[in-house]
Formats: C-alpha cells, structure tokens, sequence
C-alpha cells in the first residue's frame, strides 16, 4: 500500500513527528490533493501549547494548504458547476461538515458557529486520516469546497494564509467607508491583512501598532499611513499619538488582531465618539480585562463587534481579490521562510518567536 509522509503533533508540549502513513482509500466524490504548501502559523502555536478545547491529538496540523488535484473518485464541481479535474491547482475551505441545516446555520446566519462544523488541521485528528497540510498528500473528505487558483501563484495566496480571509471577515463587519480612519492593533498576519484591506477598501488613513518594527516596516508598504512600536511607547504615549492623528477625536474604526486581552481595552478608549470596534484577535482564552461600560462603551455610542473565523465566502473572495494587480502587490510584501516535514518543531519555535511573517512547509521538499 502506498506511504505518505506526514508531520504529527502527538499531544502538547511534545515534539513533532514525521510519520509514514498509509495512502487512503477515496470515497465518492472525493480527492488526493498533493500539498505544493501549507502554512505555520499561530494558531499551531496554541495547539502545541494545549490552548485550544476539543482537539483529537494526535493531529497533522495544517489548517490552509493549496495544492494539485492527483487523484479523483466521483466528481467535485465548484461553486459556478463547472467540474475541477486531476492537475487542477486549488486550494479548499479548511471548515468541513458544517450542516447548513441547525439554527445557528439557517437562523443565525452564522455558520462558523455550526456545532457540526469541523476544521482540517484543528479537530480532525489523526485518527481521521490525512486531514491536515503537513503531509504530502491530503484526503479531500466528500463535501470539502475547492477554489481554483487560477491566476494566482500558490505562495502569493499562502502569504496571506488564513490571516487574509480572517481579515475579510472582520473588514466586512467594520464596514470601512472612503475616507475613514482606521487603527488597526497588531502587526501579526491577521493585522498585516487588515491594514492591507483597510487601504484597498479606501480609508483615508490606515495606522498600525503593534511589534516587532520589522513588520511595522512590511506594514508600512502594505498600506499603513503610519505606525507605533508598542515597544517604545507606553499606553498614554499611544493614545496621543493617535490623537494627534485624528483631530483629537481619534479612529472612526478600530480592528483588534492582537491575540493580547488587554488591546480590547485599548480599542474601546481608542476609538471615536460614535465609532467602531472590530474584535478578531482573541482566538485563545488568555484571561479577562476590566472595561467601564459607560465609559468605554455605552456613552461613547460604539458599535462592537466580534469576529469568528471565516467562511467559503472570504476565501473565495481572497482568492478573486489576489487576481487584482493592487492587491497582489499589497500582499507581496508578505514575507514567507520554507520548512520541511523534518523542520516543523524549528518552523513552530520561528512562529512562536514572532521571528517570520508568514512560514509555509512544503512537504514534498
């Protein structure tokens, strides 16, 4: 039977593993996508530090990934009905099984808070066969949405990675007008995608804060007017700058992409009279923060906002916007370091340290 090499984070805190596992057999309508890469990013961080509730360890992580379609069984068409084919190169919504058919799905309209809902490389586990990126070859499950890469370089998209259409999430629900002023608080790749999309999206003023300067300075060419080091200045030091900026009044939007409890606080006293308030950092429960609700919310008049994840909506529109020239160029600036299967535990401590933007593996290397 043939092997496919794979990465597997057997439980928290334990090393990474590359393992020999055997190639699945396809069900109808599923696929064998051969990964060109797949990402590292911060959220693999918290599954190694046990951050995360529910997860089936032993797991391959790697929650986006593209690849090439090798083998079929059945048929998958795209959202337009058109049939992909073996060589197709693609990438494909990491939430699977969601039921379109519960309350929060057909009521809420909210459907990444499906209780059915699944997510490659975050609750598939090993057990659930190659449902993660760090392995050569990924079992498409029946049901799993493809989008065509067509145009688009796999490694421009993968810059972008799961911040990009978490950004578009969370840019949809601040509803940027031309000419607004938006902060957007943290320099991670979720905030490098904001900033980028705060721009495309026509504000008049994108500012950044957040660390290290290094990606201050990606920031910067991404479409940020300016930016802060929470390095050299203290909270108050902050908020004069902002001020400053803002004809005393400050941000008519905020975006929080920090992952920190404390910049919540921050944005809510931040934010203009009459404002918006965009909360997409807190993927992990690292603790609670003291707010004065009069204060910092109900006599500000504020609109505050959480965002969960994201759909096939946003990744199928972060893949149409990367076709546009602007965008492309945006986004190019995102850099990106390469690990093989056997440097995943060097690529997670690189994460961990902040020291790359953006680091892929590419397991056939």
């Amino acid at each position: 039977m043939p092997t496919v090499a794979a990465a597997v984070m057997t439980a928290p805190h334990k090393p990474i593993e590359v393992r020999e596992l055997p190639e699945p057999e396809l069900e109808l309508n599923a696929a064998l996508l051969r990964t060109t890469l797949s990402e590292v990013c911060g959220t693999d961080v918290h599954l190694l530090e046990g951050r995360l509730a529910g997860v089936p360890y032993p797991i391959i992580p790697g929650h986006v990934s593209v690849g090439v379609l090798e083998k079929m069984r059945g048929e998958l068409r795209d959202v337009h009905g058109r049939p992909f084919a073996e060589g197709d190169a693609v990438t494909f919504l990491d939430v699977h099984g969601t039921c379109h058919a519960c309350w929060h799905c057909l009521v809420a309209k909210a459907s990444t808070r499906c209780p059915e809902r699944r997510v490659y490389g975050i609750t598939y586990g090993l057990a659930d066969g190659l449902t993660g990126g760090w392995a050569q070859k990924i079992h498409l499950k029946a049901g799993v949405h493809c989008i065509r890469l067509d145009g688009v370089e796999p490694r421009l998209f993968m810059g972008g990675g799961c911040g990009l259409p978490t950004a578009l999430h969370a840019a949809d629900q601040a509803d940027i007008q031309l000419g607004e002023t938006v902060l957007v608080l943290g320099a991670g790749p979720v905030g490098l995608a904001a900033t980028a999309l705060a721009h495309l999206r026509g504000a008049g003023q994108v500012m950044c804060i957040g660390a290290p300067v290094a990606r201050l300075a990606v920031a910067a060419r991404m479409g940020a007017a300016a930016s802060l080091d929470i390095t050299s200045a203290s909270e108050t030091e902050r908020q004069d700058w902002l001020l400053e900026r803002t004809r005393g009044r400050g941000p008519d939007v905020v975006i929080e992409a920090t992952g920190a409890p404390c910049a919540v606080g921050q944005a809510l006293r931040w934010v203009r009279d009459a404002g918006r308030v965009i909360v997409v950092g807190q993927y992990t429960n690292t603790g609670a923060v003291e707010i004065n609700p009069h204060l910092e919310l109900n006599r500000k008049h504020l609109r505050v906002q959480g965002v969960w994840g994201s759909d096939f909506s946003h990744f199928y529109r972060a893949v149409q916007l990367l076709r546009d020239p602007r965008a492309a160029a945006a986004f190019a600036h995102v850099t990106t370091t390469e690990h093989r299967l056997t440097q995943m535990n060097e690529a997670l401590a690189e994460v961990a340290a902040g020291n790359a933007i953006k680091a892929l593996v590419r397991p056939d290397a």
